[in-house]
């Protein structure tokens, strides 16, 4: 195979590739896939934000329960301490106001503890919901993975078949040459190389004049159009 046959079979590889991964980009689950990844990144941000709130909560509960427990405990010793011994009447009023105090941050902390309790099980809630939003995520990632391989298998074959194919057609063609056919591939999306129909090269379609078109004829096999400047197959064999 020489380089101008190898040029036009590459060209027509890499318009097929280009299509192909066009055709795999634009399957219907490759957006699903997107999707599910934002709202399960967002789903885990807001989990995220959940833990810390619980953690607080449960905290804030404990403490609470600590303080309660302790405000009764202390109760208990200040009654005790009032029945032991005679007592001045300032020790009784002491007692007293001591005893008055610790009711009311008992009944204070008794009042608050329902509260933060409800605060606490709605986290609790929060965050089993959104564990299980992370759950059928899951699922429906791994169920939207499964088809989109399924349907892209045969195409995912054809690609690789065709990029082995592309190594060798690029093996039979200088080094000089591929860099210049990449650059044009480049530059005009995929149709670097066109050929001649008479004196009327097949892409840009701007005819020749006779003078261009026999220096073309006596040419190099493979040169370049004098108008769109694309790699220009101008022997026989390139028609």
């Amino acid at each position: 195979m020489n380089e101008s046959t190898a040029l036009l079979r590459l060209q027509e590889i890499d318009l097929a590739l280009l299509k192909d991964a066009s055709t795999l980009a634009g399957m219907p689950q490759q957006a699903k896939l997107k999707n599910i990844a934002a709202a399960r990144k967002k789903v885990e941000s807001q989990l995220t934000k959940i833990l810390g709130q619980r953690k607080d909560a449960q905290i804030e509960l404990d403490d609470l329960k600590d303080a309660l427990q302790h405000y009764k405990d202390v109760t208990a010793e200040v009654q005790a301490e009032a029945v032991e011994g005679t007592k001045t009447h300032r020790e009784v009023r002491d007692i007293e106001l001591s005893l008055t105090h610790l009711a009311k941050q008992i009944e204070k902390t008794e009042f608050e503890l329902p509260v933060r309790q409800e605060a606490l099980d709605k986290l609790v809630l929060a965050e089993k919901n959104a564990n299980l939003m992370l759950e059928r995520l899951d699922a429906e990632r791994e169920a939207t993975q499964a088809s989109y391989d399924e349907e892209s298998a045969e195409l995912k074959a054809r690609i690789r078949s065709l990029s082995a194919e592309r190594d060798r057609e690029s093996a039979q063609v200088g080094a000089a040459m591929m860099e210049r056919y990449e650059a044009a591939r480049k530059r005009f999306r995929g149709l670097a190389v066109e050929t001649l129909v008479g004196n009327v090269p097949t892409v840009c379609r701007v005819k020749l004049q006779p003078s261009q078109f026999h220096d073309l004829s006596h040419g190099p096999e493979v040169t370049e159009c004098p108008y769109c400047h694309r790699i220009l197959i101008a022997t026989e064999q390139g028609e």
